[in-house]
């Protein structure tokens, strides 16, 4: 039997309530503040200020990061900024990956170079990196336990004990099963409240055999057409899927034996990105068993001998002015800014060209509008504050998000051993929680306990 909600406990959502970005939870229990993420909004996400906050960054007396994608980390810098000087509690995996994500947001800041300097160290002394699956005390008598969310490499969920045994899970964000590299998702130990993300809470994805087939024919068509591939992809975790599948595609003598020309060079073009590779390829014990076998059998999984890294600005306006075909994988992966922008003028008004989309498109972003209006005739779209017309073939391939879809978060749900208490539902768009909502209600197994509605512990 669920326990009851204990008085006095807040949740308070600081961001991403009900946005898919900006994630901010703040958890108030036993005269405790504890964060749960800090991240920045984008597109046109929103975030509540700081110094609106309920508490000051220096009452927060720890900060727990579910993984390194900014819309969780972005903030901590300015968090630091402001006070904050407790524990940051994160994977090892995500410990590697914390200071070289927010070097390069803060590249980005008008941060001078020693500022940035000294926050990022503040940033390294305060932040631990701890097991999967183990239980750890924080003060007051709480415990925690991080599960993998099988998202991005050291990505997790957080399950916190009360001491009267009330138990609270953050799910963080949940990755798909079968995902390259990657482990599947832990499955949550029970608890009386989840705090459940709900990016695709109104779709389900492609699944891996499917996006890898839709992979090989559309890169077959595109090679043909003697154009460029340009993939907007994050640095962290759709950069490192990418060049394992196109490596597994690229290995399969059916697959070139269809194409003579297809072994065509792949360059990664993201300064960030090629530096977060090597970070993956040191942590392969994190990596799933197949990813793992691979790298026995003497084939590395994420690197092949048509891969080329474009590092200096010179190489990268050599590349933009290069002829012929040629797979280009660059940040951002919502087109909001870096390397690929300069790509996408240089080759979205070529009807040769063809662009992937591979992730979720934020709204307000110019992906999402490249997405959205070259479905009709004479689209176009803003680059930089210039007019380009949208000549290049546009693809979506949604098998490669790197978030559980409706299928698979209930799914996750339903393999708990037992029902949660209540579910509080964050992450998504109003329209995706609403569908995941229903979807909930039409669950057997979940027509009791989901919750959709704004949510104080301390209100029952």
């Amino acid at each position: 039997m669920k326990k009851k909600t204990p008085i006095g406990i807040d949740i308070i959502h600081l961001g991403g309530e009900n946005t898919v970005t900006g994630s901010c939870h703040l958890l108030q229990a036993n005269g405790l503040n504890i964060m749960v993420d800090c991240g920045l909004a984008q597109g046109n996400d929103s975030i509540l200020p700081m110094e609106a906050w309920p508490v000051t960054p220096s009452e927060v007396n720890y900060l727990f990061l579910t993984h390194a994608h900014i819309d969780h980390i972005g903030r901590v810098p300015e968090l630091i900024e402001r006070g904050f000087s407790g524990e940051i509690i994160c994977s090892h995996a995500t410990k590697a990956l914390l200071i070289p994500m927010l070097q390069d947001a803060m590249s980005f800041s008008n941060m001078t170079e020693r500022q940035a300097e000294k926050i990022l160290k503040t940033i390294d002394e305060l932040s631990w990196g701890f097991e999967y699956r183990q239980t750890f005390s924080l003060k007051k008598g709480i415990k925690f336990r991080l599960g993998c969310a099988g998202h991005i490499l050291g990505s997790c969920f957080i399950r916190f004990e009360l001491p009267d045994g009330f138990t609270i899970v953050f799910s963080g964000d949940l990755g798909a099963k079968d995902t390259p590299i990657l482990c599947d998702p832990d499955i949550s130990e029970p608890c009386d409240l989840l705090i459940l993300e709900s990016t695709y809470g109104d779709r389900n994805h492609e699944g891996r055999g499917d996006r890898i087939k839709r992979l090989k024919e559309i890169l077959l068509r595109a090679i043909a057409d003697g154009g460029k591939v340009f993939i907007p992809a994050f640095a962290l975790g759709r950069t490192q899927e990418l060049i394992y599948e196109i490596d597994r595609l690229f290995s399969d003598p059916q697959f070139t034996a269809q194409n003579s020309k297809l072994k065509i060079p792949v360059f990664i073009d993201a300064p960030l990105g090629l530096e977060i590779t090597k970070i993956y390829s040191s942590l392969s014990e994190y990596w799933d068993k197949e990813a793992r076998d691979i790298l026995r059998q003497g084939d590395h999984p994420i690197d092949f001998d048509h891969l080329y890294a474009v590092e200096g600005h010179r190489d990268h306006k050599r590349l933009l002015e290069m002829e012929g075909s040629a797979i280009v994988i660059a940040g951002s992966g919502m087109c909001t800014g870096g390397r690929i922008v300069d790509h996408l003028k240089a080759g979205i008004e070529d009807p040769r060209n063809d662009i992937f989309f591979v992730g979720y498109q934020a709204k307000g972003t110019p992906g999402r509008d490249i997405v959205r209006y070259s479905k009709r005739p004479g689209g176009y779209v803003y680059l930089d504050g210039d007019k380009f017309n949208i000549k290049a073939k546009v693809h979506t391939l949604s098998g490669y998000s790197a978030h559980a879809d409706r299928k698979g978060l209930l799914e996750w749900v339903a393999s708990m051993p037992e029902k949660p208490g209540r579910i509080k539902l964050v992450h998504g768009e109003p329209w995706a929680q609403k569908a995941l909502y229903k979807a909930m209600l039409n669950e057997k197994e979940c027509t009791d306990y989901a919750d959709l509605s704004a949510w104080r512990i301390d209100a029952d």
